[in-house]
């Protein structure tokens, strides 16, 4: 299968890819790519990603779609990991703010109409934004099997609509796996993150549908 913009083999390249740790993995796709980024919510286990890019390619492009919505807790999160790997960081934000959203709507109750609506106001069309800005032809993202069914369908590598190439390197980490990773290189996490599109921590967003 090639329906994707770098004409690579996906099923074969997922089998090549299996057995090799997240370092190899990155190393390969960035040989692939002229365009990579990375994108990060700062949520839970996002320093393993930002640490491991970060170890191949120190300035590669890191997109952070900011619902405006987060925690105190998740945007000092997301600042010490900004200093600690000095990102090279866009930012993109809803065009209204949050403060205004609390004031007028609320946040829609979840598998609504109104729900959907919000989902692609705050977080959708920003992301949309910085595809178009940077016009990626990797994407690395931290997609685990081990968080909900859709995702057990996907693999290491694959491809979403665009023909962008997602790449999950720690895709066939557990939540233990993860939780070692972070210990052995002493990163910190973030437990107190919360995503308004989601609300659910087992349902999807959008994002990688």
């Amino acid at each position: 299968m090639k329906n994707n913009s770098l004409n690579i083999d996906i099923e074969r390249a997922n089998e090549l890819l299996r057995d090799k740790n997240p370092i190899e993995i990155i190393q390969w796709a960035l040989a692939q790519s002229k365009r990579p980024i990375l994108t990060t919510n700062f949520g839970p286990f996002s320093a393993s990603l930002v640490h491991a890019v970060s170890c191949v390619k120190k300035d590669i492009k890191v997109v952070w779609c900011d619902t405006g919505y987060n925690t105190p807790h998740t945007y000092r999160y997301a600042h010490e990991l900004i200093q600690r790997f000095a990102l090279n960081l866009d930012i993109y934000t809803p065009k209204s703010t949050a403060g205004f959203r609390n004031v007028t709507t609320g946040i829609p109750q979840v598998d609504t109409l109104e729900h959907k609506i919000f989902t692609d106001e705050v977080k959708l069309e920003p992301f949309r934004r910085a595809l178009a800005d940077h016009s990626p032809d990797v994407w690395f993202t931290n997609l685990r099997a081990d968080q909900n069914e859709f995702r057990r369908s996907l693999d290491i590598l694959h491809v979403d609509k665009k023909g962008i190439l997602k790449v999950s390197p720690f895709f066939y980490y557990s939540e233990f796996d993860m939780e070692l990773y972070l210990q052995e290189f002493g990163l910190p996490n973030e437990k107190k993150y919360y995503d308004p599109t989601k609300v659910l921590a087992k349902r999807e967003c959008g994002l990688h549908l």
